[in-house]
């Protein structure tokens, strides 16, 4: 049973009809057609539905899902009957075939290019490119046939008009080595006549529509299908075919099977001779008969090969040998006429069957030797016409239905056959079946001496005038009792048939009345001798090649030629017992409707095909013991689940004992049978109720499965995770130690280099490391610092605190700080003009101050608030500063305690100002002077020392700064001169609970407000007071920008 198909789509298998009867295989039909689903199963035949439109079913993700699967495992697919047919050659060395039937426009054609295109698709694995161009020549070739045995019809815009039969050949490993094509009954009529609405062959205006210009006049040709009167009628029709690009794919298939290029140029000039030859006019003269367009028989010359006198008398003049005479007999307008057709249709004929012989020469197995390379085995796919019935039944019609009453005959054999040897071989008992048996039908046809066939060809042997009418009066002599078969003359009541014109036969399918016109003459197919010599005396070497009777002198010519009745007869004897020595599977077309449209079944005419294609019959030999069977692993793969005693493996003896006791817990026992290797179920009702119960623990199952599945995906996850996690710490770890390896080996020695270890560089770090590096950065640089300095003297390392203490204030603000040089601080102490006065007055000034040392002193100028420029002395100790008067003899002018001053300001250029800023806003602006080297920068040293002396005082006495402390720079911007750069000091000696200080803020006129002390439970109080003195640009100073930097307490 097929999987995956609901019942809202129908029984995907019509053996599982409730009720076996038309009413419901009709109904079950109709609704797979309107539910998009073209293809059923009756056991293992396909019924296959045109579906007249293009559907996505055919890719290659659908061939994987039949490739190797069963019939059952998958929805009805004609993949799955090539998949059957394919597995059963190769696994089991059977000979296969796939017999695909149908009326024309059912989808016979094109469900044959499927089954070919899936078995290309599922072989050769291994790319061999041998196999691979075998394969592609035989998808070729199926293009080139349609082109030339196919035509547009009112039923089939690409009807099949001739039978074809395709063996594939195959090695022992299953995959294509070669092929061989056999055609049947090819309506080689169509070429000179076809009826309203249709077309002569695709190959006419593929070639008309679709070849260059230069090809068009090589062949002395016009575009225009309907200036050439065989294909006019056909000209004139609008299609949807496009000629000109099926042309190009044509000509490129037959390069690719292997046709030489003189070749396909000779088929061209053949097709053009063809449509030139129905062209051509006769007219009468008096008793001489003429062509009336002469050119004609020039340009037939040039694409024949042969002389323009040839051509003409072949045309005019019959042959006939007489005993050792010869003698000329010249044609009447009519029989030249019959003459003219009748070689173009020979023509054609012979051109199709050259290029299918062609195409076996260059398919077919060469150099193959079974004892080496293992039995070769066959896969034939067999699309021929099926069961026709026209307004108008001719002899092609009779032939199409005869060999439709063969293989209608052979089927139902073969699955009776089938059936009965499955039957025997499980020991099931076997009881006979009531089914249509068409032998009768056959025998009516074919029975020696009875046989319409050869009353037929004994009507074409007599002597003398044969017509139409004198075969009819055979039939109705041999054929009057027989039950099948009647005439106007049989049945005088039977309006609907003419006197001497129709018969009617009683098919399988039906009744079918055929008109015996043109009966003899299509027997006789008879073609002038005059021709075959003509043509074989061609020097063309491929068309000479299609005549080899052409050899023959008219005095050799003595057997007569077979009649087609005859040959089709042979052909389609020798095809069904090639078909019956093979295991046959079985495609049965229908065509929904006559305007091919794809939403529309007409049930009257799917009834009938039903019924000629013998389906419900088929159905009724398959329902006649027990609607589904199964092998015992199969059925328990497929329905264990159900049974506690099987799932999820049973422990009885045998399959077949678990089979058993799964239908008897299920309660069906009693409706199956138990074969040797497969079970029988009688009834579709328990196969559905099976079904129904496996599809409710199928449910289960797979909650269970994906409960597990999901824990299994997790607990692999969190494995995943915790190696990953392992390797990542492990690889840490490795990287933090390899990095700490690397630190130790760089740095081992650092204590015996000279620069320790500033010039080493650092290895790059581990992300993990960077902020480790920047510690380890500041330990070693916090390190190298105090080795440098711990063998300082005491003086030294006070003038280093100084540097450093400088270097933090000022830098990125003043780019000369003086640190390359050494800082005297007491500059005035060693100058030899002063030394002497200005020592005995510090002295005066220790005693009385009581100061331990000179933090500074320096020659400055001064610049009080008028503008007025004097020169001074700066002094500053570790207690006070003082302004001296160095003219006379350093006498101190004013004295400043070092805790009154609040801020410091410089400038950054060359000028060297100094402003000290004091509670009393008294500030204290100089520039200092009188360095030795000129030019020498002592503001950093000022800075230093003064920040430097703080600095040292909080460290000696950290309690003594219990407010708010801290020193700031601040860069302020004049209007019209350089900023300047102020530091803070804020008092370190307050104690606790004294008045802290508010830095200076700028006045409106560019003055300096100075710092006023304030109580910390006070808010803060801004008083203006002016620094009164005249504009000077290097003064006017801009508010403050910069942030502060606290103190460290």
């Amino acid at each position: 049973m097929a999987e995956h198909e609901s019942l809202e789509f129908g029984k995907a298998d019509f053996v599982l009809l409730d009720n076996v009867s038309m009413e419901e295989f009709m109904a079950n039909l109709k609704l797979r057609f309107e539910k998009g689903r073209i293809y059923s199963y009756i056991g293992e035949v396909v019924v296959s539905v045109n579906p007249y439109r293009a559907m996505n079913i055919y890719g290659r993700d659908t061939v994987e899902q039949y490739k190797g699967r069963e019939l059952y495992e998958r929805p009805p697919h004609l993949f799955a009957i090539a998949d059957a047919a394919y597995k059963a050659m190769k696994r089991r060395n059977k000979d296969t075939c796939i017999v695909i039937s149908g009326e024309s426009g059912a989808g016979k054609t094109e469900a044959s290019k499927y089954i070919m295109q899936y078995i290309a698709a599922i072989t050769n694995p291994n790319q061999r490119a041998e196999v691979e161009r075998v394969k592609n020549m035989l998808l070729k070739s199926n293009c080139v046939l349609e082109a030339f045995g196919n035509a547009k019809t009112n039923r089939n815009d690409n009807s099949s008009r001739f039978g074809k039969y395709m063996d594939i050949n195959f090695d022992f490993k299953g995959d294509p080595i070669g092929g061989h094509i056999n055609n049947y009954l090819l309506e080689k009529s169509r070429v000179i006549f076809q009826q309203d609405g249709e077309r002569s062959f695709h190959s006419f205006y593929q070639l008309l529509r679709g070849a260059p210009d230069s090809l068009i006049r090589l062949l002395h040709m016009q575009k225009d299908a309907t200036a050439y009167s065989y294909i006019k009628v056909g000209g004139q029709i609008k299609s949807s075919i496009n000629d000109g690009a099926d042309f190009k794919a044509v000509a490129d298939a037959m390069k690719v099977i292997g046709f030489t290029g003189d070749e396909i140029q000779t088929v061209y000039r053949i097709l053009a001779a063809i449509l030139h030859l129905g062209n051509l006019t006769f007219g009468v003269d008096g008793d001489t008969t003429l062509i009336e367009n002469v050119k004609l028989v020039s340009v037939l010359r040039d694409l024949l090969s042969s002389s323009e006198d040839g051509v003409e008398k072949a045309l005019l003049y019959r042959t006939v040998a007489t005993g050792r005479d010869v003698i000329e007999k010249q044609h009447t307008e009519q029989e030249a006429s019959y003459g003219r057709d009748a070689l173009a249709k020979a023509m054609y004929e012979r051109l199709f069957c050259w290029i299918v012989g062609r195409i076996n020469d260059i398919i077919e197995v060469k150099n193959y030797d079974a004892r080496v390379h293992g039995k070769n085995t066959v896969i034939g796919v067999l699309d021929i016409y099926g069961f026709e019935i026209f307004q108008n039944n001719s002899f092609e019609q009779f032939c199409i239905n005869y060999c439709n009453e063969k293989l209608q005959q052979l089927f139902i054999q073969l699955v009776l056959k089938q059936e009965q040897e499955e039957y025997q071989r499980e020991g099931i008992p076997w009881r006979h079946i009531d089914y249509f048996n068409n032998q009768i039908i056959v025998d009516l046809v074919e029975q020696q001496h009875k046989g319409i066939f050869s009353v037929l060809d004994e009507a074409c042997m007599n002597v003398g005038k044969v017509t139409d009418e004198v075969f009819l009066q055979g039939l109705n002599g041999k054929l009057a009792k027989h039950a099948h078969y009647t005439s106007r003359k049989l049945s005088p009541t039977d309006k609907s048939l003419e006197f001497d014109r129709d018969f009617r036969i009683r098919h399988y399918a039906g009744d079918v009345v055929y008109s015996v016109v043109g009966f003899i003459d299509k027997n006789k197919d008879t073609l002038f001798q005059d021709f075959k010599r003509l043509l074989y005396n061609s020097s063309n070497p491929v068309l000479k090649a299609m005549w080899p009777e052409g050899k023959l002198s008219i005095t050799e010519v003595t057997k007569r030629p077979l009649t087609a009745a005859t040959l089709f007869k042979s052909s389609m004897i020798s095809l069904v017992e090639n078909l019956a020595s093979k295991e046959p599977y079985y495609v049965r077309c229908i065509k929904p409707n006559e305007v091919k449209s794809p939403l529309l079944l007409e049930q009257e005419r799917c009834r009938h095909q039903v019924e000629y294609l013998g389906l419900l019959e088929n159905v009724r030999v398959r329902r006649a013991g027990f609607a589904y069977r199964q092998t015992y692993p199969r059925f328990l793969q497929r329905y264990k689940m159900i049974s506690e005693f099987t799932w999820p493996n049973h422990d009885l003896p045998s399959d077949k004992d678990a089979v058993r006791r799964l239908l008897q817990g299920c309660g069906f026992d009693g409706d199956a049978a138990y074969g040797k290797t497969k079970v029988f179920i009688r009834t579709p009702r328990t196969l559905f109720s099976l079904e129904e119960q496996r599809a409710d623990m199928v449910q289960r199952i797979v909650l269970f499965l994906q409960k597990v599945w999901r824990g299994t995906i997790a607990r692999m996850r969190y494995r995943r995770m915790k190696a990953a996690l392992t390797i990542l710490q492990a690889y840490r770890r490795y990287k933090v130690k390899s990095y700490i390896r690397e630190v130790i080996r760089r740095f081992k020695n650092v204590r015996s280099m000279k620069d320790y270890g500033r010039h080493v560089k650092w290895p790059t770090p581990p992300k993990v490391l960077r902020r480790f590096e920047d510690a380890l950065k500041s330990i070693h640089s916090r390190w190298w610092a105090w080795t440098l300095i711990k063998g300082l003297s005491p003086e030294e390392a006070l003038q280093v605190r100084a540097k450093v203490a400088c270097l933090e204030a000022l830098k990125g603000h003043r780019a000369d700080m003086g640190l390359q040089r050494a800082w005297e601080g007491n500059y005035l102490r060693d100058s030899p003009d002063s030394a002497a006065s200005f020592a005995l007055v510090s002295s005066e000034l220790q005693r009385k101050d009581k100061f331990m040392r000179v933090l500074f002193s320096c020659n400055v100028r001064k610049i009080n608030r008028f503008h007025k420029a004097e020169n001074r002395t700066l002094l500053i100790t570790d207690r006070h500063l003082y302004k001296m008067d160095p003219l006379k003899q350093y006498k101190p002018m004013k004295s400043i305690p070092l805790y009154n001053v609040t801020g410091l300001s410089v400038s950054p250029g060359k000028d060297q100002l100094v402003v000290l800023h004091t509670r009393d806003s008294r500030d204290l602006v100089v520039c200092l002077q009188g360095m030795q080297p000129a030019g020498d920068s002592r503001v950093g040293e000022l800075v230093g020392a003064l920040l430097g002396h703080f600095n040292s005082e909080f460290e000696l006495n950290p309690t003594c700064c219990r407010s708010s402390c801290e020193a700031a720079v601040q860069t302020t911007a004049p209007p019209s001169a350089h900023p300047v750069f102020f530091l803070f000091f804020f008092n370190h000696t307050v104690t606790l609970g004294s008045e802290g200080t508010d830095p200076d803020v700028w006045s409106r006129d560019g003055g300096i407000t100075g710092a006023r002390r304030r109580s910390r439970s006070q808010p803060c109080r801004r008083e203006t007071d002016d620094y009164r003195r005249q504009p000077n640009p290097r003064l006017r100073l801009a508010p403050l920008q910069e942030g502060r930097r606290r103190c460290p307490a």
